[in-house]
């Protein structure tokens, strides 16, 4: 995910999977990253994610509950956002990315064009 570290994408990986906010203890239960991490480790980063705004916390007892503070499909078009403004050049980026595109998500784009609109009126 752009903006993240390694560690920091598979945290989020695991928030994002969650259903409900999570511990330090659960996230480290479940990361899979091929090597064995330290729960201090996961605490740093999750504590890291909470300053730059990519996680919410509450404080239940001695324990933190983390859970993201917007969707993958969020974070993703923020990215993609972030890419547009930093290329100096949107429109020829957008034309480079149409080009490579399939029928499928050509259907999409448009499809969500259209909704655009509608909502724009």
């Amino acid at each position: 995910m752009h903006g993240l570290g390694e560690l920091e994408a598979a945290v989020m990986d695991v928030l994002w999977h969650a259903e409900e906010p999570i511990k330090v203890r659960d996230v480290l239960e479940q990361l899979d990253t091929g090597r064995q991490l330290a729960y201090t480790t996961v605490m740093t980063v999750l504590d890291n994610l909470y300053r730059k705004e990519w996680v919410e916390r509450e404080l239940h007892g001695k324990a933190y509950y983390y859970e993201p503070t917007f969707s993958r499909e969020e974070a993703a078009a923020q990215a993609l956002r972030d890419v547009l403004d930093a290329s100096g050049d949107a429109e020829a980026v957008l034309m480079h990315f149409v080009a490579s595109v399939s029928d499928d998500e050509t259907d999409l784009l448009r499809s969500a064009l259209r909704r655009k609109r509608v909502r724009r009126r």
